[in-house]
């Protein structure tokens, strides 16, 4: 069973990895790599839920923030939501950072807490210093 597992994880990240080549443009992800990696959400597989959550964040894939939302708040491996959390913050949207945000407040485990209140802040940081720098260049072009 573990082996059909672990050939099953490595098909998804392949076809992920694949996925990326498959256009004209390297950016271009396939809609049989999402489908494989929403599967591995799902999976009870704690590797493949896990990993699935990475390449999602990676490649960040809006349309798995629901799944990545629902793991965040229900899963009961702090693996798993920990990765959900990493995940939407990498994806970066108003409604995933909101989400690490209220992990940061409200999970169970202490764990969870500071990790997504650490992805949370990095947020803030990177907002912080991306809005110092229009403000600094629109106050040069204002000269």
């Amino acid at each position: 069973m573990k082996l059909a597992l672990t050939i099953l994880l490595a098909l998804i990240l392949n076809a992920a990895a694949f996925g990326l080549m498959g256009g004209t443009n390297e950016s271009t992800v396939n809609e049989s790599t999402v489908k494989s990696l929403l599967v591995g959400l799902k999976s009870e597989n704690l590797g493949l839920k896990t990993g699935s959550a990475y390449m999602i964040g990676e490649l960040k894939l809006t349309e798995a923030i629901i799944p990545l939302m629902k793991l965040l708040r229900e899963d009961e491996s702090e693996k798993v939501r920990i990765s959900a959390a990493l995940a939407l913050y990498k994806i970066g949207t108003p409604m995933s950072i909101y989400a690490v945000k209220q992990a940061s407040k409200y999970d169970s485990s202490e764990r969870v807490v500071k990790l997504a209140y650490g992805f949370y802040n990095e947020f803030l940081r990177n907002k912080m210093s991306y809005d110092e720098n229009i403000e600094d260049s629109t106050h040069v072009a204002n000269k």
